[in-house]
């Protein structure tokens, strides 16, 4: 079923999307072995594929982005060591605590006003490996980063991070889950935005719309040893060509659709900046993903034990449209795919509801 034809209209994630009807044929008719035995050629395609896109010499297929993290942090790293990464980086925030469970790690995390970490920053939080502070073995960085409102991070700043990183003697490892999007953003090749890193996850779930895996690129001796971690973390897979096959389209196709979602997702924004009592940085929606604050004219009250963003988002799944809830106030809406105009059209229609008296709670109108 297409979004045009659906009764709801699910911005919580750009992970929702169907495999369309491609991406179904090519893995009915996907040509399979034995991954785990290195012996699956639609598998080695995708990694081959994968790497060169990103200007990297290998890649390795893996079932999610969060296990191709926390593969990288456990190859950088060793027990007893931290990373250093943003505040609300994904590795910190949604990966159910991995890095420690995983590979006896802790973060040192950065507090920004914008998503952005500074090479100030990670001089100040770096500790050596000498008396009592726990030593720092890595510096991670997420473009786009997801709880900053899809922000990007340009070239100029992920050169003079990873020369921070260099100075200061760390591997640097990019979450780039949507590194295409921010290429998009920026006008320019997702290898350009991966080039100095020593490994980038990518995923293609997300935004290139395919329903499941990741890819973990780096150097060939690093991605040798990243698939003996993959099995060691249960992500062997056997006949998994027919998952890379709806990867390759994702990858060759994928990207070419994601200036249409930026284009809705700032239609969004420019509906939800027109609510009151919102608070939403405009000039920060440069890829699909919006995160904005509401209080009590759009959410209800910040006194309600749900808090005002599950009160907005309640009124907005009265009208058949879905997001997500970052904490008390926050809202975050993400277009993909299968979102068409229309869907957008109707959100906009509902959200310019939001500020009308009919639709407005009881104590935002009695203010007015």
């Amino acid at each position: 079923m297409n979004a045009t034809t659906r009764t709801t209209i699910d911005l919580r994630s750009d992970t929702v999307t169907r495999p369309d009807a491609a991406m179904r044929r090519a893995m009915a008719e996907a040509e399979v072995g034995d991954d785990v035995w290195g012996e699956d050629p639609t598998v080695a395609r995708l990694e081959s594929e994968a790497a060169a896109t990103l200007g990297l010499e290998a890649a390795l297929f893996v079932p999610s982005g969060t296990m191709g993290n926390q593969i990288a942090l456990h190859l950088h790293t060793r027990p007893g060591r931290e990373v250093i990464c943003e505040a609300t980086a994904h590795i910190y925030e949604f990966e159910m605590g991995a890095m420690a469970a995983l590979s006896g790690i802790v973060p040192r995390l950065l507090p920004t006003a914008d998503g952005l970490i500074t090479p100030v920053q990670v001089a100040a939080a770096f500790r050596p490996a000498a008396g009592f502070a726990t030593p720092t073995a890595l510096l991670a960085v997420e473009n786009t980063h997801n709880v900053a409102g899809g922000i990007v991070y340009d070239r100029q700043r992920l050169d003079e991070l990873i020369a921070a990183g260099r100075k200061l003697g760390l591997p640097v490892h990019l979450d780039g889950a949507r590194i295409f999007n921010a290429a998009v953003a920026l006008g320019t090749p997702a290898a350009e935005l991966a080039r100095g890193f020593d490994s980038v996850m990518f995923c293609l779930s997300k935004g290139l719309g395919a329903p499941v895996g990741s890819l973990l690129c780096g150097n060939r001796d690093f991605i040798a040893a990243a698939r003996n971690v993959r099995k060691m973390f249960g992500g062997g897979m056997r006949q998994s060509g027919v998952l890379a096959a709806a990867g390759l389209l994702a990858l060759r196709d994928g990207p070419g659709r994601l200036a249409a979602d930026h284009a809705r997702a700032r239609r969004l924004a420019e509906a939800v900046a027109a609510l009151p009592g919102v608070e939403i940085d405009l000039a920060r929606v440069r890829t699909n993903i919006l995160v904005f604050r509401v209080g009590r004219a759009t959410g209800g009250s910040l006194d309600e034990p749900v808090g005002p963003a599950r009160s907005f988002l309640d009124r907005l799944a009265k009208h058949g449209i879905l997001g997500s809830q970052f904490g008390a106030e926050k809202v975050r809406l993400v277009t993909h795919r299968d979102v068409s105009d229309q869907d957008v059209d109707r959100a906009v229609e509902a959200l310019a509801s939001f500020g009308s008296p009919a639709e407005a709670p009881r104590e935002a109108v009695a203010s007015s």
